[in-house]
Formats: C-alpha cells, sequence, structure tokens
C-alpha cells in the first residue's frame, strides 16, 4: 500500500508539471495544429500513467480523470475550445482543477445550461416529471458505507450480488464527483453544477444518458464528438437533399456511445491488465441503437399526444439499464476479481477515516 501510495503521488505530480507546461507554454501557441503538436508528449504520457498504478479504485479514478476527461479537455483547448479556453485567460489554480477534475463551472440564469434548457422543452403535460427526491451527500456517503458492509460476495447469490454493484456504481462514483466538487468549490469558491441529477427517477434512455446520468462525460462528450458528427451529418443532408434534419442527431448520438464504450474498454483494461472482450462496448452501442429508436418512437407517440407515465417508464427505464450492465457491463470487472478487490480497498479507507475519527475524538 505505500508504495501504491507513492506511485500515486509521482503520477499526480507529472499530471500537475504537465498542466503547467500546457498553461504557461502550449496556451502561448497559435490553436490549431500547432497546438495541437504540442500536446502530443502530454496526450501520450496521460495515456500511459495509469500503467503505473495497480490497485483498483486509484487506477480507474486516474483513468477516467486524466486519461479519458483530461485528455478530451486538452484536445478541445487545442482549438481553442472547450472549458479550458476563455478570454481573458483563466488563473493557474482554475485552470488545473478544470483539467484535472469532471467538474463544471455553473452556468447564470441568464445563459441557461443544456441540461436546463432539455428539461424546460420537455415539460409538458405528456411528459410529466417523476418526483423530486434528492439524496445529499452525507446520506450517499452513508448509504454505500452500509452497502459495502453489508455485501457479502462469497455467501451470496452472485446475480443479487451484481444487482447490488449497480447501486455501488452510483453511490461511488457520485460521492468521488462530489467530493471533487466540494474540494474545488471550498478552495477556489466558485459555484459548480451537480455531477448528476437523481438517475433513479430517469424516464426515458434519453433522458438516463443526456440529462441525468454522470453529466459531465455527456457535457464532455456533447462538444468533443457529438456537435463535430452533427454538422457533418447536417451537411451530407444539406447534399442529399433530405428535408428531414430532425435525424442529423442520430449518427451523432450512436458515435458518441461508441466512443464511449471504447474508452471505458481503456480504463478496464487499466483495471484488471486484460485485454478486452468488447463487451462494454457492446453495451454502450446497444444503449445507442436503443436510444435511436426510443428517439423515433417517441416522435410519433407524441405526434399522436400519448406516451408512458413516468411511473411506468421510470421503472422500464432503469430496469434495463441494470440488465443490460449485469449483461454486459458488469462481467469484465466480475470476471478478473476486479469488483472483489474494488470492495476491499473501500473497506480499508473506511478503517482509515473511523480509526482517525476515533482518534480525534479521544484526543478532543
Amino acid at each position: 500500500m505505500e508504495g501504491e501510495l507513492k506511485s500515486l503521488i509521482k503520477v499526480w505530480l507529472i499530471v500537475l508539471a504537465s498542466l503547467c507546461y500546457t498553461y504557461f507554454i502550449a496556451s502561448k501557441i497559435p490553436k490549431g495544429k500547432l497546438r495541437l503538436l504540442s500536446l502530443i508528449p502530454i496526450f501520450f504520457l496521460f495515456t500511459i500513467l495509469p500503467l503505473s498504478l495497480t490497485t483498483v479504485l486509484p487506477t480507474g479514478i486516474t483513468a477516467f480523470f486524466i486519461t479519458w476527461l483530461a485528455n478530451f479537455k486538452l484536445l478541445l483547448f487545442s482549438f481553442g475550445l472547450g472549458p479550458l479556453s476563455s478570454d481573458p485567460p483563466k488563473s493557474l489554480p482554475l485552470f488545473i482543477s478544470i483539467a484535472c477534475f469532471p467538474i463544471k463551472i455553473k452556468q447564470n440564469d441568464k445563459y441557461p445550461s443544456h441540461q436546463n434548457t432539455q428539461k424546460h422543452i420537455n415539460s409538458s403535460p405528456i411528459l410529466e416529471a417523476p418526483p423530486k427526491l434528492p439524496l445529499n451527500f452525507p446520506t450517499k456517503v452513508l448509504l454505500f458505507a452500509l452497502l459495502v458492509a453489508a455485501i457479502d460476495y462469497k455467501r451470496v447469490h452472485p446475480k443479487i450480488v451484481l444487482g447490488s454493484y449497480c447501486c455501488l456504481l452510483y453511490f461511488i462514483v457520485d460521492i468521488v464527483l462530489g467530493l471533487c466538487n466540494a474540494i474545488v468549490r471550498a478552495t477556489l469558491g466558485i459555484e459548480l453544477e451537480l455531477p448528476s441529477d437523481e438517475p433513479y427517477f430517469s424516464t426515458s434512455l434519453q433522458d438516463f444518458w443526456g440529462r441525468r446520468w454522470n453529466l459531465m462525460v455527456t457535457n464532455i462528450l456533447r462538444h468533443t464528438v457529438y456537435k463535430p458528427v452533427r454538422s457533418i451529418s447536417e451537411t451530407v443532408l444539406v447534399k442529399l437533399k433530405q428535408q428531414k434534419q430532425k435525424w442529423a442527431p442520430l449518427p451523432a448520438v450512436l458515435v458518441a456511445f461508441i466512443v464511449s464504450g471504447l474508452m471505458h474498454e481503456l480504463i478496464f483494461f487499466y483495471i484488471t491488465r486484460v485485454n478486452p472482450t468488447w463487451e462494454v462496448t457492446c453495451f454502450f452501442v446497444l444503449h445507442g441503437v436503443c436510444l435511436v429508436v426510443e428517439f423515433w418512437v417517441k416522435n410519433v407517440l407524441l405526434a399522436r399526444g400519448c406516451w408512458l407515465h413516468w411511473a411506468v417508464a421510470g421503472p422500464l427505464t432503469i430496469g434495463f439499464v441494470v440488465v443490460t450492465a449485469n449483461w454486459l457491463f458488469l462481467p469484465p470487472l466480475v470476471r478478473n476479481g476486479a469488483d472483489i478487490k474494488a470492495i476491499e480497498e473501500c473497506k480499508v479507507v473506511m478503517k482509515l477515516l473511523k480509526d482517525n475519527m476515533l482518534w480525534i475524538l479521544k484526543s478532543l
């Protein structure tokens, strides 16, 4: 554990040094191909850094934060786009925070976010919204700790364990991203958007992936994949003299899901060090195809003034996500024992926190 901690510190010091180079040197190069070329060593470095780690959680978090999100943000930055680009330039601490962490600065009401705009568009009697049941951060931490302590993967039926992993995955992603938000908010004093918006109340796949679950990934894929592919799709439809421009987003949606699947395959490789079986990519391709079908069906039904009530659509959506996750998303991790290692690592962290809290209380 001590050796892993040293490796983790070394990895993140390299990340900080790389981002300082980006801020002080690469940012002075004109945006475009030249800046992109200047950042190629950073892209390569950020891609191999997770290989220096061996434990599941630090490896997965570093791969998610740095290899995926930071690289995609730097790709946008190469062309003067994305959250790292601004006029005037951001301060160094803010630049590093946005690059390292999956955070998004909250927009003013004058310029509503895409998420809020979409909610406004969909606020109709036909698409009645489900009730709100927000879980605050301490509640999520408590539920996560209870779930980790309760899971006995040696005695409980594997299907029950797999089902509980979906809840664990939600809590761990939301807790880690929530901690990042809290740290950046406390140190820099800026308002940040929430990492998710009650995904357990999703009423469609479009709602789940586009407006509720892991919104930082949704945002970065929107700018790096979805918008460029949609622009190409619209250009092709115009050349083909097709009038139905509303179908232009569908190829962009599919490509975004494929890219997401490939990036998850890469993260899983870092965690397991086993060649990909492409099950995870199939999971995201399946959801991309189903979302496109859902988009078409919803348009047909809404044109006739009907759609499923949220009390029916919600369980169907979450049930589909859970079933397909147990079928395609989780098996590569379970098969290689990464799930057990992750749970044991969580228990170690929880024990350290408990011991330190007891020591602090005794010393008071």
